[in-house]
């Protein structure tokens, strides 16, 4: 059986899963993102489980790890996917490759993708683009061919350092404007639960991982981080994410 599991927030992740797991008929879907996720699901040798995450601070984020590591590979083949807009994805991969191995899976083929930043949409705008799903189409045929092989290289070493990043978050939290007409749409897709029920416009700063999902998903466009702040931070990031970045395949 082949399965797509991936912790997406803003969708970018789920387009690049997406693309890679169409090189097989059929496979089943495991969203890591829903708030109180609690799948303990075990796997087979015979499985095939593409694992994807973005790149928060260039690592996995906390919360995809805690979830990911519910599961039991049994030693099941794994295609490690991380996700990231055009600035770097540091220790992510590395990361990735240890915690899928700790939950019993053959890590067995690595991708790296680049999708619109989450954060300063101006950054890696509409990717992965045409080009982006084409390629990712390409690296997804070699991936089947080798493990339709058996040939499975287990020994892949990704970039990356150990002891990882620290990453403690980034101060941009959205919180609801005037707009906001409390249909509490953001309340029922946040990831954490960091956004109140009977006040959504509230966001709590401990809980909230920045991920923007209830930005993207708000009708109302109510949800805003502060504009200096995020002035501020786009600056950063553009300046270091003016050249384009290229997806790969470790296999």
């Amino acid at each position: 059986m082949i399965y797509s599991i991936y912790f997406s927030p803003t969708g970018g992740t789920g387009k690049v899963i997406e693309t890679l797991s169409s090189a097989w008929e059929n496979h089943e879907k495991i969203d890591l993102s829903p708030f109180g996720f609690n799948y303990d699901k075990e796997f087979s040798e015979e499985d095939i489980c593409l694992v994807a995450v973005p790149s928060y601070g260039g690592r996995v984020p906390a919360v995809a790890v805690e979830r990911i590591s519910k599961l039991k590979g049994n030693n099941a083949k794994a295609v490690a996917v991380v996700v990231y807009g055009n600035r770097d994805y540091d220790d992510t991969m590395l990361e990735l490759q240890e915690v899928l191995q700790n939950c019993g899976f053959r890590v067995g083929a690595m991708v790296t993708a680049i999708a619109e930043h989450s954060v300063e949409r101006t950054v890696a705008t509409n990717r992965p683009d045409s080009k982006d799903i084409d390629e990712l189409k390409q690296f997804a045929q070699k991936i089947k061919e080798k493990f339709d092989s058996k040939d499975i290289n287990t020994e892949l070493k990704p970039k990356g350092n150990k002891p990882y990043k620290e990453y403690n978050g980034i101060p941009l939290k959205p919180k609801g404007s005037g707009a906001c007409n409390g249909c509490g749409l953001c309340v029922k897709v946040c990831p954490v639960g960091a956004i109140s029920k009977e006040k959504p416009k509230k966001v709590d700063k401990s809980k909230c991982i920045s991920c923007m999902r209830c930005i993207k998903v708000c009708p109302s466009n109510a949800r805003k981080v502060n504009p200096i702040m995020k002035a501020v931070a786009g600056k950063k990031l553009k300046k270091s994410c003016a050249d384009r970045k290229e997806n790969t395949l470790l296999i």
